[in-house]
C-alpha cells in the first residue's frame, strides 16, 4: 500500500524553536529560510512542484507560522495580512493538480493551508472578542485582554467501510460528480468515541446496525482542517434505510464491482471510485487485498 496522501511531510518540527522568539527571529533571517509559496489558500506549483520562495520581501510586521526544518532550512508560511480579512475557498478544489505533487510537497502544503485558515479565523478571541496575536511560532494565539490561550484545532471524522457476507456498503452524496460512490463518514461528536460514531453514523445514514468495529489508517485532510479516521466493521443485516437528506443514494456492493471500479476509475461500469488522494481509495485497496 502507498503512503497516504497529505502524510509524510518529513519536517523536524522543531517544537523547542517555537517558544524562543530570538531563534525564531534568527531562523527568518537566514538566507536558506523558505516561505511557502500560497495565493490565498492555494498552493503556487511550478513543474509539479511546491513553490518555496526566499523570505526577503517579506515586510518586518508579517505573521508567520514556522512550520519547522526541512533539511535544515527554515520553512515558513505567512497568514493573510490583517486587512485581508480571511483567504477566500476555493469554488473547486484541484485535487489532480495537487496529486501530482510529491508526498512531502503536498504534506507541507496541507499543514500550512490548515493553519493560514486557522490564524484568518482566529484574529479575535472567542472568551472576550478582543483581538488576539500570534504566539509559539504560529501555532497558537493570545488575548492580551483576557489572558485566554487558542490552539489551532483539528475535527476527527470516521469513515468506514461496511461489509455483509463479502458485499460492501457505499453511499453517495449529491455534492459527487454522476456516478460517484465512496466509504460512508461523518464527524464524531463530543462525548463520543470513534466506534460510537462508526455505529451512530452509519445506523443514521443507512439504517444498518454496525458491530466489530476496528481501525485502518488516518488521514489529515486541510479543508479546512479534519483528521479522517478510517475505520471498517461488519453490518448485521443488508436491508437499508437511507436517509436522503444525508445521502443521495446507498447500496452494496460486490467484491467483483468494486475491483472493477479501482482497476477502471472513471471509465467503470460499476460506480466511479474516489480519488486516489482521498483515504478512502485506499481503504477499498485495503479491503481488495484482505478479500483476495
Amino acid at each position: 500500500m502507498r503512503p497516504l496522501a497529505f502524510t509524510g511531510h518529513g519536517l523536524d518540527r522543531a517544537d523547542h524553536f517555537r517558544v524562543d522568539p530570538a531563534k525564531l527571529a534568527e531562523l527568518r533571517q537566514r538566507d536558506d529560510a523558505l516561505l511557502v509559496a500560497l495565493d490565498g489558500l492555494t498552493p503556487k506549483i511550478e513543474d509539479d512542484t511546491l513553490v518555496l520562495s526566499g523570505m526577503a520581501d517579506l515586510p518586518d510586521d508579517a505573521e508567520l507560522v514556522f512550520m519547522g526544518l526541512r533539511d535544515e532550512a527554515p520553512v515558513f508560511a505567512r497568514v493573510a495580512g490583517k486587512g485581508d480579512g480571511r483567504p477566500a475557498y476555493e469554488q473547486r478544489i484541484n485535487i489532480l493538480a495537487l496529486s501530482r505533487l510529491s508526498g512531502p510537497d503536498l504534506a507541507l502544503f496541507g499543514g500550512a493551508r490548515s493553519l493560514i485558515d486557522w490564524h484568518a479565523r482566529h484574529r479575535f478571541c472567542a472568551n472576550c472578542g478582543q483581538p488576539t496575536q500570534i504566539a509559539k511560532g504560529g501555532w497558537q494565539r493570545d488575548c492580551p485582554a483576557c489572558e485566554a490561550q487558542h490552539f489551532p484545532r483539528t475535527d476527527p471524522v470516521s469513515i468506514m467501510l461496511v461489509e455483509h457476507d463479502g458485499d460492501l456498503l457505499l453511499g453517495r452524496n449529491a455534492r459527487y460528480p454522476a456516478g460517484s460512490y465512496s466509504a460512508l463518514a461523518g464527524f464524531i461528536e463530543p462525548g463520543e468515541s470513534i466506534e460510537e460514531a462508526v455505529s451512530r453514523e452509519v445506523l443514521e445514514e443507512a439504517g444498518v446496525t454496525v458491530r466489530d468495529v476496528s481501525y485502518l489508517a488516518s488521514q489529515p485532510w486541510p479543508f479546512p482542517s479534519q483528521l479522517m479516521i478510517g475505520c471498517h466493521g461488519h453490518a448485521n443485516s443488508r436491508e437499508l434505510a437511507v436517509d436522503y437528506t444525508e445521502l443521495e443514494d446507498a447500496r452494496w456492493f460486490s467484491r467483483d464491482e468494486v475491483a472493477e471500479a479501482m482497476a477502471r476509475g472513471r471509465e467503470s461500469q460499476s460506480f466511479i471510485p474516489p480519488p486516489p488522494s482521498a483515504i478512502a481509495h485506499y481503504m477499498l485497496h485495503w479491503w481488495l487485498e484482505r478479500t483476495s
